[in-house]
């Protein structure tokens, strides 16, 4: 078997969209996802993509994703890479390909002189967070994320308009 590591294209869109589905099975929220194939093509192919993704590639099939966009880093001064999903497919674990895209991923990092590379993951899923710990990564449990969304981000948001 040969393991290779792409950048996603438009005509990609329908794998992405099922790996953004399959992890959210696994998160045990599949009916969260809103994005379709035809949305993701179309973001893919705007002037200015949301997001970038980098695919992983068994003997030429997509088996997992690592999908980012550029954050930045006020104290560092400096851009980094948010890691919204990293997802390799069950049956396909376990050969190091979660690794390899990270590692990737951190080679496009410093390439573009990035300061650091974040995500998050869930406080029950105990496999991704061995994981993570096992290539270094720092386990911040001191930081709370926040979010607002649906009718809370439209209160929030009029309130800036009155």
């Amino acid at each position: 078997m040969t393991f290779a590591i792409r950048s996603a294209t438009p005509g990609d869109a329908e794998a992405i969209h099922g790996f953004i589905y399959e992890l959210a099975v696994y998160e045990r929220e599949p009916d969260a996802v809103e994005a379709t194939p035809e949305s993701i093509r179309a973001q893919l192919e705007s002037d200015r993509p949301p997001f970038e993704c980098i695919l992983g590639e068994e003997d030429g099939v997509a088996v997992g994703m690592a999908l980012f966009f550029q954050s930045y880093s006020t104290w560092r001064g400096v851009p980094g890479i948010y890691l919204e999903d990293l997802y390799v497919q069950p049956d396909h674990r376990g050969h190091g390909y979660g690794g390899a895209l990270l590692a990737e991923l951190a080679a496009i990092a410093v390439e573009r002189n990035f300061a650091r590379v974040d995500w998050q993951v869930l406080d029950w899923n105990t496999p991704s967070i061995d994981f993570y710990a096992s290539v270094g990564a720092e386990i911040k449990r001191d930081w709370i994320p926040c979010r607002l969304t649906d009718e809370a981000l439209e209160a929030m948001a009029a309130k800036a308009r009155s």
